[in-house]
């Protein structure tokens, strides 16, 4: 990639952040750190800079973004919040977890960001970098994953280089992500009723001790949430599931006693293996071998979310 291609690369100074907040009250888009992966950021409340993300990432215009917000009662001013949506977000929020909540009337926000839904994605992100740019930026920020649409999510600032070029103005790099996977997604109904759209580092277990009732099976097709594709962090090769040993032409990630060509987690230590997972995914990417095998994950605590991943990585 030549430097004409490249986005301009920002540190986490005051200066820098300073840089990606000017950036971003111009309507433009800045990737920046979360604790879950790189998000593509623009300010919410103007159409032309959701519709840059859209055509960044070549996503579909049907498939809403998750607007980030410094606290609460930046969210509220945005979204209706009942008493379970407040429960959670005491217990989880700065974190990894967005809440799906009725949008409320007169929000500031463009309509490209809910693709028309009735519904708005909320999350109160806890990473320094990007709470600081939220700030600086004085805006509700809307952002996806920082890479080309349905393919691996960005863990480090190369990731979203490699992936995204000069379609991004800037990125602030700080660093690799600690948790490595996407936050979870919650809807609440109206009706009482609640669903995970998106497993993810909060697991479904944890919101039902705050919520007290178990969660529903999503059932319909229609895409309410990032994630929500059948096909998505897809690494551009086959990939085959729960691959004890590999054939020639595959690269093996391993975990657990499955050592393979990397590992997720030589201890077989699932939040190390979501910390792990794009990162190998990209690795299999560009490695000679045709295609990636990946060794079987517990479907259990966090390894919910990581085979959500892999599955639709494999579809």
């Amino acid at each position: 990639m030549d430097h004409a291609s490249r986005p301009a690369m920002l540190d986490t100074s005051p200066e820098g952040i300073s840089a990606a907040a000017d950036i971003l009250r111009d309507g433009r888009l800045v990737a920046v750190p979360s604790e879950t992966v790189y998000g593509l950021m623009a300010r919410a409340d103007r159409d032309a800079s959701v519709a840059a993300i859209y055509r960044a990432k070549g996503r579909p215009s049907f498939n809403p973004l998750i607007v980030h917000v410094p606290d609460l009662a930046a969210a509220q001013e945005l979204a209706r919040f009942d008493a379970r949506a407040l429960r959670l977000a005491e217990a989880f929020w700065p974190g990894a977890l967005t809440l799906v909540l009725p949008l409320r009337e007169g929000a500031a926000v463009a309509p490209a960001v809910t693709a028309g839904l009735p519904t708005l994605a909320l999350r109160c992100p806890a990473h320094p970098v990007m709470r600081a740019v939220i700030d600086a930026a004085g805006l509700a920020l809307a952002g996806p994953s920082a890479n080309r649409s349905g393919g691996v999510s960005p863990t480090d600032a190369v990731h979203v280089v490699t992936s995204l070029g000069a379609n991004v103005d800037a990125v602030v790099d700080g660093g690799a992500c600690q948790a490595g996977l996407e936050s979870t997604i919650v809807a609440l109904r109206e009706d009482g009723r609640w669903q995970v759209l998106r497993p993810g580092p909060i697991t479904e277990a944890r919101i039902e001790a705050i919520l007290g009732t178990p969660s529903e099976p999503v059932t319909s097709h229609e895409i309410e949430a990032p994630g929500q594709l059948a096909s998505h962090y897809a690494p551009g090769k086959p990939v085959r599931l729960d691959a004890i040993s590999a054939e020639a032409d595959e690269f093996h990630i391993g975990f657990g006693a499955v050592a393979g060509h990397a590992t997720l987690s030589a201890t077989g230590d699932l939040a190390e293996a979501a910390a792990r997972l794009y990162s190998l995914l990209h690795e299999g990417a560009a490695a000679p071998h045709s295609h990636i095998a990946i060794a079987p994950i517990p479907d259990s605590d966090i390894g919910t979310a990581i085979n959500d991943r892999l599955r639709r990585a494999a579809a």
